[in-house]
């Protein structure tokens, strides 16, 4: 009976495990120091990302203590390496200005020398949730032989037979044992957990994305912080999380804040999308009642332009007239404000109700002192007049 296949191969795992547990031993036995400028990253790198202060703190150790773990490399001949495990050291070390550093020299395939790189990824305790869910998937990539894009179709396939969705098994036992035996070998998380957690990670907007890989924001943070849709609105969010060390409660507050913009924004979209659809709708412009109801509308809509306009240009002049008004002597008396028409003072406080109504129209406040400046008059027969203080 053959043998469950193993999601890491035995050489390969041993020799992981060898290199990693005695650092000092593996300096002074197997290491051998070659120049540093012999050494070529990979094309395939699992780590993108490298914190700029534990860099740096590395660094600082290199440069008193030296390299005391090597590298593990694999030859590609005339004396040039490619660098297999341990990028973290080789970049501080080449920071640090050393000419040579320590080495372990194997002989493996590209493909062992990419799945040695992905398993010290993987083994790292800094490691974040992106990087360690892409990790895992070019792992799992790696021993199906198959294109990433094809593994989280296949999880997405198998979380579907679990939960009982797919009848019809598409799926062998083979790729199903080898899927899991990935997972049991890294004892990090199961399959179904994977899948339901951290698949969904890979959706998130770009420049989220780009925050939780490089460890600047929480994974809990980023999730809401990506439900905000519009792209400046979250950027500028996401900007603010990270600045200010936001909580996660103060982030969803913000985002509530957000949505009488939201609800503006969504009222552009159906202002563009209707009038689309009116440009080229031929039944409505040849109907002559649908296009008497249209012109009727479409006063009323330059009638409201029409009154912002005038808005805009009667708040300067609002609050100069009510100082004014202010100025007189006050008077127990219904008295007609000196210096102010009744045609002027009408057309004054239209505008003051129409400001406040645009406050009000926009979620916003209007000012106090205006709102209590229009409590103070009422119209008098046909003159407007202050109300008598109580």
């Amino acid at each position: 009976m053959p043998s469950k296949r193993k999601s890491l191969d035995e050489s390969a795992r041993e020799f992981f495990q060898s290199s990693v547990t005695s650092p000092k031993e593996a300096v002074n036995s197997a290491a051998e120091f070659v120049k540093i400028e012999s050494i070529h990253l990979p094309e395939q790198q699992p780590r993108r990302y490298f914190d700029p202060e534990k860099l740096q703190s590395l660094v600082q150790s290199i440069s008193s203590h030296g390299i005391l773990e090597p590298l593990l490399v694999r030859p590609l001949g005339d004396n040039q390496y490619e660098l297999v495990a341990g990028e973290r050291r080789y970049r501080a070390a080449q920071i640090a200005s050393l000419t040579e550093v320590p080495v372990v020299i194997r002989q493996l395939s590209e493909t062992e020398a990419l799945q040695l790189a992905l398993i010290e990824n993987l083994q790292r305790e800094d490691l974040n949730p992106v990087e360690e869910t892409e990790g895992i998937l070019q792992l799992l990539a790696l021993k199906l032989a198959i294109e990433t894009t094809e593994i989280i179709s296949l999880l997405y396939q198998m979380q579907n037979v679990t939960a009982g969705k797919i009848t019809d098994n598409v799926i062998s036992n083979s790729e199903i044992e080898s899927v899991n035996q990935i997972f049991t070998d890294l004892g990090k998380m199961n399959r179904e957990s994977f899948t339901a957690n951290r698949l969904p990670l890979l959706r998130l907007p770009e420049d989220v994305l780009s925050a939780l890989r490089s460890g600047r924001i929480e994974y809990t943070k980023a999730k809401v912080i990506a439900s905000v849709k519009d792209e400046e609105l979250r950027k500028q969010l996401l900007e603010d999380a990270i600045t200010n060390s936001l909580s996660l409660s103060q982030i969803k507050e913000k985002i509530k804040a957000l949505k009488p913009t939201k609800e503006k924004e969504e009222l552009k979209t159906r202002v563009d999308t209707t009038y689309k659809k009116l440009k080229t709708s031929k039944q409505l412009w040849q109907d002559p009642k649908k296009r008497k109801k249209l012109e009727s509308l479409l006063a009323q809509l330059e009638q409201l332009i029409e009154s912002e306009s005038n808005l805009e240009v009667n708040k300067a002049n609002l609050e100069p007239i009510f100082e004014a008004a202010d100025s007189e002597p006050e008077s127990n008396q219904e008295t007609e404000e000196p210096g102010i028409t009744d045609d002027e003072l009408g057309a004054l406080l239209k505008v003051s109700n129409l400001i406040i109504r645009d406050y009000r129209v926009k979620g916003k406040k209007p000012p106090a002192a205006l709102a209590k400046k229009l409590q103070e008059w009422e119209v008098n027969g046909d003159r407007w007049v202050r109300n008598k203080p109580v």
